[in-house]
């Protein structure tokens, strides 16, 4: 199944989780916690979405194989942005250009 990688899809899954390729042989989980506000200008749109993941495995800055029930298989370029107790933040932002009618 190709992803659907937009604003909508990423809004409509909120709140779950997502497996995350750490290396060969290793996943993790990460939970998509927030979603920026869609910004749509007459040539391009933009978004960021944030992930939680735990405290036991950081991932570094790179592109990595997603897969989520809904959304399917997928890569997207992460960066770690943070930590707390709960886990490791990481971001990925979306700059793209709009179809022109």
């Amino acid at each position: 199944m190709e992803a659907s990688l937009t604003h909508e899809e990423f809004s409509k899954n909120a709140n779950t989780k997502f497996q995350v390729q750490a290396d060969e042989n290793t996943h993790v989980e990460l939970e998509l916690i927030a979603i920026s506000e869609l910004k749509v200008h007459p040539q391009q749109e933009e978004f960021a979405v944030e992930f939680r993941g735990p405290l036991d495995m950081f991932l570094g800055q790179g592109v990595r194989n997603f897969s989520h029930d809904q959304m399917g298989q997928f890569e997207l370029f992460i960066v770690p942005i943070r930590q707390d107790a709960q886990g490791f933040y990481y971001e990925a932002i979306f700059n793209r250009l709009r179809q022109q009618s």
